[in-house]
């Protein structure tokens, strides 16, 4: 059981930055931070079917209301939630903020709505510091993920 009882407090935005619950995002924002991450933007009509299909999300926006973070949520309302499309500029300064924010935001939420259940996730390799913050392990006990992209 990993220790998600005792968080660490809540990071500090970078000055302008506002953490928004389910914002309806910009399309071409989402796709514009997939793209900095090196992923292959996804048409609107399958951002709206994943954001529809999703139980909450949570964006990062600057002062100018422009898409600096995201993260999304999916459970079965069981067992089982998974965060996704944990996103961030890879060039932001304020990047490490931003993904703890994402992250901190995303675990309140899960806490507070599907306590008990397991938590999995895709992330950037920049992500993991946010992530060991928090209680997560890389590949507990040897258990190595794994995914298939259906394209």
């Amino acid at each position: 059981m990993l220790p998600f009882r005792s968080q660490p407090p809540a990071p500090r935005l970078p000055e302008g930055c506002q953490l928004l619950q389910n914002s309806w995002p910009d399309c071409d924002g989402l796709n514009r931070l997939l793209q900095l991450a090196g992923e292959a933007p996804r048409p609107q009509e399958r951002w709206q079917r994943l954001l529809e299909r999703s139980l909450w999300h949570l964006a990062v926006t600057g002062a100018g209301g422009e898409l600096l973070g995201f993260v999304r949520a999916t459970s079965d309302l069981a067992l089982n939630a998974n965060l996704w499309d944990l996103l961030s500029n890879p060039a932001d300064p304020g990047r490490g903020a931003i993904l703890q924010a994402l992250v901190h935001g995303s675990l309140q939420r899960l806490r507070r709505e599907l306590a008990g259940c397991s938590i999995s996730l895709s992330a950037p390799p920049e992500a993991l510091r946010a992530l060991e913050r928090h209680g997560f392990v890389l590949d507990p006990g040897g258990i190595r993920a794994m995914g298939l992209r259906l394209r």
